[in-house]
């Protein structure tokens, strides 16, 4: 039914964890192979192609669903609907940001102070040009192949680049004077393939299994009995999603309490339940939380 298209490059590996974990397995015959498959009936077609690439593809209707960062689709001005962020990059759940750096010694400290004819380099110039002109700014832009933040000062004066965790940045001796865009991985879909009802049903359906993978990560199932006399502290330990779920034990003995927690917090969670009275408590992994 769908054409799924996926991002090669920095987003593969944690795009293709994700899929495994919400049980959407990607099969291809080796890692550089860029036709996959998946075992689920609602995908018919998998490719496997650079995020740079893959708006215009879905726009163009060559794929009816896709995954790209928020980055490529305005720097494209694709026509894509999207389906929502999905909370991961390459090596965080943080968005990455689209930044404007100068060198750390320099005494600009705004856009504002850059003086007319700046050279810049940037890996997304039609974003770049659309910033600069916003500002009034007369900016010279060039296309970077890569390795943007090496090019200051010698080739250019300024750079537009992109950073999760500013460590690059900060090792090239660059201060950061503006963000451009934040920017999230997102699930997008062709406009035409979404008006489709079969098709848009389906596309909702994944993307709750992505959510729900994403949702669980980092988090686990605790579950405990707890007499009856003690279930009221014991529940003050507990920090909950909502409400945790009490049933009564057979015989009246007690309570069976669960709750979902962060997994951060476990350390010190359950030794403290055990001392408000909890007993026969079970630490269980969880793969989707589906709203």
């Amino acid at each position: 039914m769908l054409k799924l298209v996926l991002p090669k490059g920095s987003l593969e590996k944690s795009t293709l964890e994700l899929f495994d974990g919400a049980d959407l397995g990607v099969r291809r015959s080796s890692s550089v192979d860029y036709r996959a498959s998946i075992d689920d009936p609602r995908i018919d077609d998998v490719r496997i192609l650079r995020p740079q690439e893959i708006p215009t593809y879905v726009a163009d209707g060559l794929f009816d669903l896709g995954i790209t960062g928020r980055d490529w689709i305005e720097e494209t001005g694709s026509d894509v609907v999207s389906l929502g962020e999905l909370h991961y990059s390459k090596a965080t759940a943080r968005p990455v940001r689209i930044v404007v750096a100068v060198p750390g010694d320099s005494e600009v400290e705004s856009v504002a102070d850059l003086p007319a004819g700046v050279r810049v380099s940037s890996e997304y110039p039609e974003l770049t040009r659309r910033f600069f002109a916003e500002r009034d700014v007369d900016a010279d832009i060039r296309l970077s192949y890569g390795a943007t933040e090496a090019k200051v000062p010698d080739i250019v004066d300024v750079v537009v680049d992109i950073t999760e965790t500013g460590r690059a940045l900060r090792a090239a001796g660059l201060k950061v004077i503006d963000t451009i865009l934040t920017s999230y991985t997102e699930l997008v879909a062709n406009p035409e393939a979404y008006a489709d009802p079969a098709k848009r049903h389906a596309m909702e359906q994944l993307d709750r299994l992505l959510q729900g993978t994403l949702e669980a990560r980092g988090k686990v199932l605790v579950k405990m009995n707890v007499p009856a006399d003690r279930l009221d502290a014991v529940i003050g330990l507990i920090p909950s999603m909502k409400s945790p779920t009490v049933n009564e034990l057979y015989g009246g003995t007690g309570f069976a309490v669960e709750t979902v927690v962060a997994k951060s917090e476990i350390n010190v969670l359950i030794p403290a339940l055990r001392d408000g009275g909890a007993t026969d408590i079970i630490e269980l992994p969880l793969s989707k939380i589906v709203h």
